[in-house]
């Protein structure tokens, strides 16, 4: 028997049921850096990636305002989450040479929002060819690099892109 090892997994498995509060205001209360995994902090708006990517560079658009549906959001706010998705798209096409996107907006549980009482933006960026025998067989992903590389590189792209503005 074949094993895949995944490391990274227990920590997920072991603090999934001690965070309390709401893992996105949490995260605004830290330092940006590779542990908390904001990218970019804006008026309204915030970049972050996901800490439990379906692939490397799965992005997050999240709010300020803790709130469970897009309605509930003033205009400047969708407008500023509409601007770092589109920016998400751009550092993912030009750092990752990402082909095609998913991104997607689950409101509500029942729509399979793993936090349903924040609403957020997934940008997940995706390849010809990146579902293999893993994904289609074993219904699991291996994704080829660490969060901290992800974030050092999409920072470095961020950087660059700011310095050509």
């Amino acid at each position: 028997m074949k094993r895949l090892w995944s490391p990274w997994r227990m920590t997920y498995i072991e603090s999934s049921t001690q965070e309390t509060g709401c893992i996105f205001c949490n995260r605004l209360e830290e330092d940006d850096g590779p542990d908390n995994l904001i990218l970019l902090r804006g008026k309204n708006t915030f970049l972050i990636l996901n800490r439990y990517p379906y692939t490397n560079g799965h992005m997050m658009v999240v709010p300020y305002q803790h709130t469970n549906s897009l309605e509930l959001l003033q205009d400047d706010t969708l407008s500023e989450m509409m601007q770092y998705t589109k920016l998400a798209l751009r550092l993912l096409r030009e750092e990752y040479g990402a082909h095609d996107f998913n991104v997607g907006i689950n409101i509500g549980e029942a729509a399979g929002a793993g936090v349903a009482d924040h609403v957020h933006i997934h940008v997940v960026p995706r390849w010809a060819g990146d579902t293999n025998f893993m994904s289609t067989t074993a219904e699991t992903r291996v994704l080829p690099e660490s969060l901290e590389q992800s974030y050092s590189r999409i920072k470095a792209r961020l950087k660059d892109l700011n310095s050509t503005q």
